[in-house]
């Protein structure tokens, strides 16, 4: 995760224009210690925050728009929580810098993580990454959830019915809505999930890390709660091939219905960042592309 982003793209409407030379005031001012060492921003598909490297052992991470902005306290606190119970590295928030004359809204400095996010389509060993991602999300759902929050894709899948049918209405002409409302509706049979566990909620490739092709470090806790166990199997889907999905799945010990959840997840999540992402973000929509691609694939 080293690449540097000299000309970062819009996203939202409500985002605010982040640069290095904000974040080196920032830091001078809240960190003294800090103010030193070179600030660039990263390259990242992420689309609520922005990364900047501080140094070689740091990073900061600030809220690009408003609804970004709880996220920031609220995965310090997830963080504390499960940290020590993870089998593989997650960020280590190391300060908290508040609202000034420059930013209006509180962010963080992390510990640097080794490691690159991986590649749909071009996994270096996909059965290891599959048993590691699915240790991860077991050692997750060990955690006890006793007043854990809910995560932020903790409700049922037909919450998502809506908007999930308005952007394939969108992507008409563009992927066979025919087939993914088919995909969609299968999804939409399986049963509800009965006992909530602890889920990051969006495990995929831009927040996993891989080295040496095993999984180093999951990062990007913000959307993480309690809620459908179903929700952390998209990563079988939006990194694994289709190979490693036997793998990954007995790993975590998913049955039919949370399989079918999770497909559903996969899926609905995709086809509603396509055409929101579409000019925005490239890494975002070419890899929703190939998750529809994927399960259609499946379907057959």
């Amino acid at each position: 995760m080293s690449a540097f982003d000299s000309k970062p793209q819009r996203m939202h409407a409500d985002e605010l224009d982040l640069d290095a030379p904000l974040v080196q005031r920032l830091v001078a001012r809240r960190f003294p210690r800090w103010a030193a060492l070179p600030v660039r921003r990263l390259a990242s598909s992420g689309t609520e925050n922005a990364m900047f490297r501080l140094g070689a052992d740091l990073v900061v991470r600030l809220p690009r728009r408003p609804a970004a902005v709880p996220d920031v306290t609220r995965e310090r606190h997830v963080l504390a929580r499960l940290a020590p119970l993870l089998p593989v590295a997650v960020p280590e928030p190391l300060g908290v810098g508040g609202p000034d004359e420059d930013f209006p809204w509180p962010w963080a400095v992390y510990r640097w993580l080794e490691g690159r996010n991986p590649v749909a389509g071009a996994v270096a060993d996909p059965e290891r990454l599959a048993g590691d991602l699915g240790a991860f999300v077991r050692a997750l759902r060990r955690i006890p959830r006793q007043d854990g929050p809910p995560g932020h894709r903790a409700g049922p899948l037909r919450d998502r019915d809506e908007p999930t049918r308005a952007a394939i209405a969108e992507l008409a002409g563009q992927v066979d809505t025919d087939a993914v409302t088919a995909c969609w509706e299968q999804a939409l049979r399986a049963p509800e999930h009965t006992g909530p566990v602890w889920a990051h909620g969006d495990l995929s490739p831009g927040n996993v890390l891989v080295e040496d092709g095993r999984l180093s470090a999951v990062i990007d806790f913000g959307t993480a709660g309690v809620g459908d166990r179903a929700v952390d199997l998209i990563v079988a889907w939006n990194l694994l091939p289709a190979t490693a999905r036997d793998t990954f799945r007995a790993a975590v010990g998913a049955d039919d219905a949370e399989w079918a959840r999770g497909r559903g997840w996969a899926l609905s999540i995709s086809l509603i960042q396509l055409p929101y992402y579409r000019h925005t973000n490239p890494a975002l929509a070419e890899n929703s592309r190939h998750v529809i691609a994927e399960i259609l694939a499946e379907a057959g």
